[in-house]
Order: C-alpha cells, then sequence, then structure tokens
C-alpha cells in the first residue's frame, strides 16, 4: 500500500513540475503577437506616400510612409517591437490570409469581398489619398480621354487586388484591363506606351507626376463610393481580439490628431532626393 501511495505521489509531482514548466500556447494572434513581443506587418512598398523606401537607410529603418508611422504607432500601443515584412501587394494579402503574418497596412480600401474574407479595422484617414480614383495619361494626350466611352477597346492597367482594378472593372466595362503587379511597373508601361493609361489612387498619383513631368492626371475621373474614401488595416478572419486592439489604437491616434501630422510627414519625405518606390518580387 505504502510504495502504490508514492508512486501516486510522485506521479503528481512529474506532472505539476511539467505544469508549471510548460507554457500555455497562445490562443489568437493578440496574444502570440504578446507573448513574442513582435508585430509583424506586411506591406508594399511601392505606393508613396503610404509605404516607401528611404534609401539613406538600411534594414527595418529603410521602410518609411504613413502607414509605416500608424504600424509602428499599434506596435508601440501592444507593447511590442515591429517588423515590416516588404512583398507584392497582392502578396501581403495572401500572407494575412493564409496566416503568414497577423497584419497588413498598405494603402486598404474597404471592399465587399475584402470585408468577406478578412477583418478590416475602423477607418484610419491619410491626408486626401483615396478621396479621389485617377488615371494617369502620358502628356499631350490629355483631348482624347474625356469620358468613360473614350476608353472603350484603351489598354487600361490597375494593380492586381487592388480597388483600383475593381473600379476599371465596373466603371470602365469596355476597357482592356491589365493587371500589373506593382505601381512601378505600371508607370513604366505606361511610359513605354504599353498601356494607355494607369489607375492609381489621388495622392499617389500626385507623387508619380510630381516624378515623372511626362505623366499628367486625366480629366475624367471615377465615381469613389464615400466608404473607399479612407483606409482600414487587415487581419486574418476570425481575429476579432487583435481586431479591437487595433481599433483602440486607431481611435487613439484619431482623438490625437495625429493623422494630419503623419500625413504631412510622409509627403515631406516622399519629396526628397533619397525616396524611393521598391517593387518586390515574390
Amino acid at each position: 500500500m505504502k510504495k502504490i501511495i508514492a508512486l501516486l505521489l510522485a506521479l503528481t509531482m512529474v506532472f505539476a513540475l511539467a505544469a508549471c514548466g510548460s507554457k500555455a500556447e497562445p490562443k489568437n494572434d493578440l496574444e502570440k503577437i504578446k507573448a513574442e513581443g513582435v508585430l509583424t506587418v506586411a506591406l508594399s512598398p511601392d505606393f508613396s506616400p503610404m509605404e516607401f523606401v528611404d534609401s539613406s537607410k538600411e534594414g527595418q529603418e529603410q521602410y518609411v510612409g504613413f502607414d509605416v508611422t500608424l504600424a509602428n504607432y499599434i506596435a508601440q500601443e501592444l507593447g511590442v517591437k515591429l517588423e515590416i515584412q516588404a512583398m507584392s501587394f497582392d502578396a501581403c494579402q495572401t500572407a494575412v490570409s493564409t496566416g503568414a503574418v497577423p497584419m497588413s497596412i498598405s494603402g486598404y480600401s474597404w471592399t465587399e469581398t475584402r470585408a468577406e474574407n478578412y477583418e478590416l479595422s475602423d477607418y484610419y484617414y491619410a491626408g486626401e489619398n483615396e478621396t479621389e480614383q485617377v488615371l494617369l495619361i502620358r502628356a499631350g494626350e490629355e483631348d482624347k480621354y474625356n469620358s468613360a466611352d473614350d476608353f472603350s477597346g484603351v489598354i487600361v492597367g490597375a494593380q492586381n487586388a487592388s480597388l483600383q482594378q475593381e473600379y476599371v472593372t465596373k466603371q470602365l466595362p469596355d476597357a482592356k484591363l491589365q493587371t500589373i503587379g506593382d505601381i512601378g511597373v505600371g508607370v513604366m508601361e505606361l511610359q513605354a506606351g504599353n498601356i494607355e493609361a494607369l489607375a492609381v489612387a489621388i495622392g499617389n498619383g500626385k507623387q508619380i507626376i510630381a516624378n515623372n513631368p511626362d505623366l499628367v492626371i486625366c480629366e475624367w475621373q471615377f465615381e469613389v463610393a464615400a466608404e473607399n474614401e479612407a483606409n482600414v488595416v487587415m487581419m486574418h478572419k476570425g481575429q476579432v481580439e487583435l481586431l479591437a486592439a487595433v481599433n483602440a489604437a486607431l481611435a487613439k491616434a484619431y482623438d490625437a490628431g495625429y493623422y494630419g501630422e503623419w500625413y504631412e510627414a510622409a509627403l515631406e519625405l516622399a519629396a526628397s532626393e533619397s525616396a524611393i518606390e521598391v517593387s518586390v518580387e515574390d
């Protein structure tokens, strides 16, 4: 009998020590982020002033822009460090969908499709960046395009998996849509004459023509729905705890009036000689 009791006591101690020596697995992305002390954010650095590269810096410090400032702020509010993973725009969305990264902040507009497949944050406001959706065309061709009908049979480029792609499809149904991996390639395709127009957000469009005087903004513009005039943070579907934490950070930043400051700083950085938009191959 004494041997049985001793054995039971020994087994109890083994299980107790094992329980003390092991940590419970994180239940969700928010717990995992806090346990690891790192928030990993995917972005596509080809979209100034939202996210681009400062060529005078290296490593994580090279990524700058409004969304990078926002990502740093969210990480700070969570009490963790920020790690940027640069990839193409469509790859960012795939990475979140598969759970490879918990979050992407890359100039996303709210769309019904995204709302069905991801957790989308409350809106944040990056100046005028999304208030208008426009077409870039070559300088000297302004008179060719004054209405949607003028784009019938015309090759129009738009970034793959972007709001601009949806707008071209819906509002220029007779145009020939050509999807591109990143905006920098689209600019070169337009300049080379391989496409006749490139759909972009107004903020990004102004940055592009500032560096490419051979391009102009077309007088005809897309009709922009109210829900597309701001941006959202994208997270893996079902991660409501992380969503709540991000929304709390966004509300705090909004109340503090940070968005305007961040946008002006991003515009200043985008105008510097060391600012470049980088295409990322996956």
